[in-house]
């Protein structure tokens, strides 16, 4: 992870930062900005009460929340925002339990060719329908999207649902599993990553990053199972799934000598477990990659996963 990967390619998302709670506010914990540094300035300055702005709505409302556009909203940051470039956000809560560990804020610029999709999923009357995305230029595959409900275990977005667990899906166009596959294609959207959002509560939320050749969302992912038993005093993750645009498959099930793990507090990973928060880096810490996020999955109180996306 030390080759710097060429990243002059333009991303789905340009900015992932941390908010995590101080009291009664949610404070700044940091960034990437992708040489945004009027963006980064402002936000650094900035604090969010419980329903103030994106993360303080998140807070406030227990769930994933997307803003596609700023003017005339309850976002705070609007102007600096436009200044940048950016358009669009997404506020992801990390919860353990009831407890609010920090929300994780991503946000994207928007243009004619720039295609991708963040999706959040809610359950009601035993499916999970669309309660909102963000898609970019990706219009047709937004429509299908808002017209279709998983069963529990149908599809990425259900697969997740059944597993509680996150789920690492390729070639979107062609998987027989995936059910959009069609509109996937003709979008060209490649690879997708679902993820549970767990909530107090106890109402489902699933969470899909959807990747295309031309805007990738992340040029690789990675799924670290952290439910595996403490070695000796210290707490590990091991890789379970993850591609990479460069190197292909990260992870063989069929070839134990390429099993992967990482300790507490090693390495970005390794912190997110440690700590239960997210993790964000830029540049030499993210391994050469532009952006690496790390986001760490609590399921029923206790940290189960911690996905990795680099871009």
């Amino acid at each position: 992870m030390d080759t710097v990967i060429d990243t002059t390619d333009r991303t789905f998302v340009e900015v992932a930062e941390i908010w995590v709670p101080e009291g009664d506010r949610l404070v700044w914990g940091g960034g990437a900005y992708g040489g945004l540094g009027g963006f980064e300035v402002a936000s650094a300055r900035e604090s969010f009460g419980k329903g103030e702005g994106l993360p303080g709505k998140a807070w406030a409302e227990a769930r994933p929340v997307v803003l596609k556009e700023f003017d005339g909203s309850y976002f705070k940051r609007t102007e600096a925002a436009r200044a940048a470039g950016l358009t669009a956000a997404v506020a992801i809560p990390v919860f353990a339990g009831a407890t609010l560990k920090a929300v994780l804020v991503v946000l994207c610029a928007d243009d004619a060719e720039r295609v991708g999709a963040i999706e959040v999923w809610a359950e009601g009357d035993g499916v999970l329908t669309l309660e909102d995305g963000y898609y970019g230029a990706a219009s047709h595959f937004e429509w299908v999207s808002q017209h279709t409900q998983f069963p529990r275990g149908q599809g990425l977005v259900g697969g997740v649902w059944s597993a509680e667990a996150p789920i690492l899906m390729r070639d979107l166009g062609s998987a027989y599993r995936f059910m959009r596959a069609d509109s996937a294609g003709k979008a060209g959207l490649t690879n997708g990553l679902g993820l549970p959002i767990p909530v107090p509560g106890g109402r489902t939320y699933v969470l899909t990053l959807l990747s295309a050749r031309s805007t990738p969302l992340a040029r690789r992912f990675e799924i670290w199972d952290a439910r595996a038993a403490k070695v000796g005093a210290k707490k590990e993750a091991r890789l379970v799934d993850g591609i990479c645009s460069r190197e292909g498959p990260l992870w063989d099930p069929d070839n134990a000598g390429r099993e992967r793990a990482v300790r507490i507090w090693q390495g970005p990973v390794g912190h997110a477990l440690g700590s239960g928060l997210p993790v964000v880096e830029s540049g030499s810490a993210a391994g050469g990659y532009a952006m690496m996020v790390a986001l760490p999955i609590h399921a029923h109180g206790e940290l189960s996963h911690v996905v990795a996306w680099y871009c």
